[in-house]
């Protein structure tokens, strides 16, 4: 440098007035970190005035390497350039940075060049750092959303509810996205950081990071562990004793530290909604407006010809057939981002599937998405990316078959109205469920949605052979809503429609499914002749005793019944089945006195055990965004039957505003059992000086 003296002897990032204004004030106070397409003012301290004849110059520097450098312009550009203004006055600049709405997102590194007339670098500040994301409230940022209500949900809530359990029996659990807790924003970056993408062209990787459809995309492959580095590693049956079972985790952070801290090793275990909502925290944390959503009965089509097929044998249980099968799942939960695409032609900005979940691939990684629901709706399959398979999950037809000795197939019911129901998300004006299945689909058997089908590719010719004829016999079953730990009856009933009297052979079998439809074990089986007289119906019914589904029972608390009817010579064979959740317990939490940040508070956890033998290894697991990170409490002892038990929990909140408390309790025979508070963290109160 030319001189001994630097001119510049500090700098201020002015975070506290930064962050405010650009809504990150939850993410960092100290840190500046702002978003794109909106200016942000930093001030440098001098010894004396600028003299006239210098000037400034910066430049910002991305990635690790510099694989980008740009130079900020001194005046106003065409609105795709950075460009600054500088107003001082004595020993004080203040400088003001405009972002273009295109910006990459990342950590900058900001270099200010003292200039003297003659061009040479008098004197060089390269300390600064500051942090940029998207900006959902730019209008000409292309994830602009123009609600401020929905902004308040989709990018700032950092509690959430997922829907989960069966279309007809809708339930919900607590999830704490947490994406402005500590640490959060650092790793969603090293996420983005250690993609394969990134880590084979580092430089392509950070120019391209200015598009929500290509950071979007690296995400879906990133929160799945297949094939990459990747967050979580996904399992669907037990054991999970080498990791954390699915069913235990109630929020997004600790697998993201996990993940960090281990030097980006895979924590186990995630399924689909512990996928989707990892995924949405860090696209939230990112700036991109994003969903959890669930498709009740949602369809997996491997061979992408819209139907989903049900090969049986005649024991009625699924016939093994080489290679991977189709399948249909009591619920698969993804998100969506809000984004326009100039990739795609008009009629394609709004909501895009992501599905984090790996289970095929998509240019050849394990990722879904993005994917415009406008084009599911209408069956423009064409679109990128991934849009068959995500349709298929909405609309595809099921078709049962029954696989008989010599390997002829029977077709023994088809159903065109089961796949995509009740496809559910959070309300933005509270805790309670918002449909959205006419966003993917026009209404189930309309004219329209049929039409849509034909157009997405429906198979217009069948064989006539395994054509079903309509017969005089109805098959239906009817059950309560039990409650995980009792006996329990289903009704199966015979209806028949027809002018003489039916002799038929019923078979009902209950087995324990998971979620996703894998069979854990046969619960009963009964086999019978019935008789059902003229314009009459008949009824059986099947006892399940808590000793006989407990044994294979899933850690979803599923059974399956199927019903199946043959009347030789009178009626083709019919099926019928009917998914049946056991309810859970709750988690009882009861908060006493008021909620001060930095305060200590106190809440009390409570729960009885419904089953009628004891628990053992019972522990709660407690966190909440704001509140407390991770916290395992275990329970000294057996918890007898009809026992009630109770925790104090002592935690002193760190943000203010309304928080979510979240409990999951787990023992050896009761699973997934959860909790929630609200609780409303008040400022504190200025200490009153005495005498004033």
């Amino acid at each position: 440098m030319a001189n001994d003296k630097s001119l510049i002897i500090a700098v201020d990032l002015r975070s506290h007035e930064n962050n405010l204004a650009h809504r990150t004030k939850d993410i960092d106070r100290e840190r500046l970190i702002v978003r794109r397409g909106q200016p942000f003012s930093i001030t440098l301290q001098l010894t004396d005035s600028l003299p006239p004849e210098h000037h400034l110059e910066l430049v910002l520097h991305l990635g690790k390497g510099d694989e980008v450098v740009i130079k900020v312009q001194k005046e106003r550009g065409t609105g795709d350039k950075w460009w600054f203004n500088q107003q001082g006055a004595q020993d004080e600049m203040l400088l003001t940075l405009h972002s273009p709405a295109d910006a990459i997102i990342g950590q900058y590194q900001l270099s200010v060049l003292m200039m003297s007339p003659d061009g040479r670098i008098l004197e060089k500040n390269d300390k600064i750092k500051f942090h940029l994301l998207f900006n959902p409230w730019c209008k000409d940022d292309v994830v602009y959303l123009p609600d401020e209500s929905l902004l308040q949900e989709y990018v700032m809530n950092e509690s959430g509810l997922i829907f989960m359990g069966s279309w007809d029996d809708i339930k919900s659990i607590p999830w704490n996205y947490g994406q402005f807790e500590d640490h959060v924003m650092d790793i969603c970056f090293e996420v983005l950081d250690n993609s394969k993408d990134a880590l084979k062209n580092p430089e392509m990787d950070m120019e391209h990071r200015f598009d929500p459809v290509y950071v979007t995309r690296i995400i879906t492959a990133m929160v799945n562990a297949n094939d990459d580095r990747g967050v979580l590693s996904g399992r669907w049956v037990e054991p999970y004793s080498d990791g954390v079972a699915p069913y235990r985790w109630t929020g997004s952070v600790q697998i993201l530290q996990k993940w960090s801290e281990a030097g980006t090793e895979a924590v186990r275990y995630g399924q689909c909604w512990v996928f989707a909502a990892v995924a949405c925290t860090v696209l939230r944390c990112l700036g991109i407006p994003t969903r959890l959503i669930t498709n009740f009965s949602s369809a997996h089509d491997v061979d992408g010809n819209l139907t989903i097929d049900f090969l049986l044998d005649e024991k009625l249980e699924r016939f093994n057939s080489r290679g991977r099968s189709d399948s249909s799942w009591n619920f698969h939960c993804w998100v969506e981002s809000w984004f326009r695409r100039d990739d795609l032609p008009e009629g394609n900005d709004g909501w895009q599937v992501l599905d984090p979940t790996p289970q095929e691939r998509s240019d050849g990684e394990f990722c879904c998405g993005p994917c415009p629901v406008k084009a599911i709706k209408e069956g423009n399959l064409a679109v990128k990316y991934d849009a068959p398979f995500v349709f298929a999950e909405v609309n595809a037809d099921i078709i049962y078959w029954i696989v008989q000795k010599d390997g002829q197939r029977q077709k023994i019911r088809v159903d065109q109205n089961t796949v995509g129901q009740n496809i559910s998300t959070k309300s933005v004006y509270g805790d309670h469920r918002e449909d959205v299945t006419l966003h993917y689909k026009y209404p189930e058997g309309s004219k329209k949605e049929r039409e849509v089908y034909e157009k997405a590719g429906r198979p217009v010719t069948e064989p006539s052979n395994v054509t079903a004829k309509p017969g005089q016999l109805q098959l239906t079953i009817k059950h309560a809503k039990p409650v995980f730990g009792t006996d329990f009856d289903v009704i199966i009933e015979v209806k028949n429609d027809g002018e003489k009297d039916a002799h038929a052979q019923l078979t009902m079998l209950a087995m324990a499914v998971t979620y996703n439809s894998l069979h854990r074990g046969e619960c009963q089986r009964q086999t019978t002749s019935v008789t059902v007289p003229a314009h009459k119906a008949h009824r059986e019914v099947l006892r399940l005793h808590y000793d006989d589904y407990v044994r294979c029972v899933s850690e979803h608390h599923l059974i399956r019944v199927k019903a199946f009817l043959e009347a030789p010579g009178e009626n083709e064979p019919i099926m019928t089945m009917a998914n049946i959740p056991l309810s859970m317990p709750e988690v009882l939490i009861q908060m006493t006195g008021k909620a001060v940040v930095k305060e200590q508070a106190t809440a009390y956890i409570s729960f009885t055990n419904p089953l009628p033998v004891p628990l053992k290894d019972g522990v709660f697991t407690v966190e909440g965004a704001g509140l407390l990170s991770a916290t395992e409490i275990r329970v000294n002892g057996d918890i007898a039957p009809g026992q009630k038990i109770s925790v104090k929990l002592s935690f002193s909140p760190t943000r203010t505003g309304v928080k979510k408390l979240l409990v999951d309790f787990d023992s050896d025979r009761l699973k997934d059992v959860k909790g929630v508070a609200t609780v409303v963290v008040h400022k504190r109160r200025s200490p009153i000086i005495a005498g004033f």
